[in-house]
Parts: C-alpha cells; structure tokens; sequence
C-alpha cells in the first residue's frame, strides 16, 4: 500500500483533528489498519525521532506528535483486535514506586508505539510487583522503567531484583531513564541499558532485540 500522505502529514505535524480524520478516512476507504500503522505513522513518527535528533523538533513537538499518533492508534486497535493481529515486538513500561511523573514515561511510551511496538502502559507509581505481574500476564519483550526522582530511582533496583526472584529476568530486556537515571547506574543496578531520550529509547529497543535474533 502506498503511504496514506495525509495520516503521515499530520502525525508529522502533530495535529490530533488530523490525523483522526485522516484515519477514519483511510478505513473507510478499506485500508488495513496495520498497513496505516507501518506504511504511514511508523515513517512519521521515524522522521519526527530525525527532527528532534535534529535538533529542529524539540519535547513540544514530540508531544503534538505523539498525541497525533495516539489519536489514529485510538481507532485502529479495535480493529486490530478483531482482526486478531498484533504487533511483533511487546513493551510494558511504568513510572517506579513512589513517583508519580509521567511526562518523559507517556513520550516514550508514544515514540515506541509510533515505532510499531505494542505498548502496555502501567501508570505511574508502579510497584515492583505490578511489574512482575504485567511480564507474568502479558509477556512482553522489554520493560521500560522511568524514574524522575532522585529517591525513587532505588525502586528500579527492587523491580529487577523481584523480576528475578520470580525466575523472570532473562525473559526480558529492563531499560530504564529519566532525568537523574545514568547509564553508570544502569550497570549498577544490572538493567540491560539506559536511554537519556525518547527517541533514543525506540533505536536501544530496537539494537537490544536486534542482538538477539543475532
């Protein structure tokens, strides 16, 4: 299918009316829905990451776009649901215990989705053993934690810890970031890699499953 302009223009842009109008458009005239998301979001939203490395597209600008990218993905998952297809590639991610900053977590989150990844967004304030519990239940490839405080990024540790005492860890990669998170404490803490942006956090995901098909 060729790429749909205009539910690329307006993830492009950012602009949510858009880029819904543009999606139920596109369904009415009978395209696929994962088509949409391969053939027209995912480029869009691989050009905004561009930009914004760029330096032409700053956290505003991701932001618009992903609320774009969320306003057509809306519609599409039903439909993918009833179809019963998914996507390739499982992320839970989550804000740790005890803090309740969402902001870096839901771009994140929107840049992965936007990439063509299935995206299970825990909240904020997510326990070690609502983590455990999500890789239990749903079996995704990676888990993302985001911490923007300096005394919770401790909640990181404890999660991979209970991700392994449940014979879990090496079921799935642990990336985490925020603002006081350093790849140094990554090491420390034996999570799989740290990410200091969101789009950064699409390519890491990516290389990590990469290296291990490999």
């Amino acid at each position: 299918m060729a790429l749909n302009q205009q539910l690329y223009d307006a993830v492009l842009n950012g602009d949510a009316k858009k880029a819904h109008a543009a999606t139920v458009a596109a369904i009415a005239e009978g395209d696929a829905p994962m088509e949409l998301i391969q053939e027209s979001m995912v480029p869009a939203m691989k050009e905004v990451g561009r930009l914004f490395e760029c330096e032409e597209y700053f956290v505003p600008e991701l932001l618009l776009a992903a609320r774009a990218m969320k306003s057509a993905m809306e519609l599409l998952k039903p439909l993918l649901v009833a179809s019963g297809q998914r996507m390739a590639v499982r992320v839970v991610i989550g804000t740790v215990k005890g803090d309740l900053h969402d902001i870096g977590k839901n771009i994140v989150a929107s840049m992965l989705e936007g990439s063509g990844f299935e995206v299970i967004d825990l909240g904020t304030d997510v326990s070690p053993q609502s983590f455990v519990a999500a890789v239990e239940q749903r079996k995704p490839h990676v888990v993302c934690m985001s911490a923007l405080l300096t005394v919770t990024m401790p909640a990181m540790k404890t999660t991979i810890d209970a991700l392994q005492t449940a014979g879990l860890r090496t079921q799935v990669k642990v990336l985490i970031g925020g603002a006081p998170v350093t790849s140094q404490y990554a090491r420390e803490i034996g999570a799989d890699g740290y990410s200091e942006n969101a789009n950064a956090a699409v390519g890491l995901v990516k290389n990590l499953l990469a290296g291990e098909a490999a």
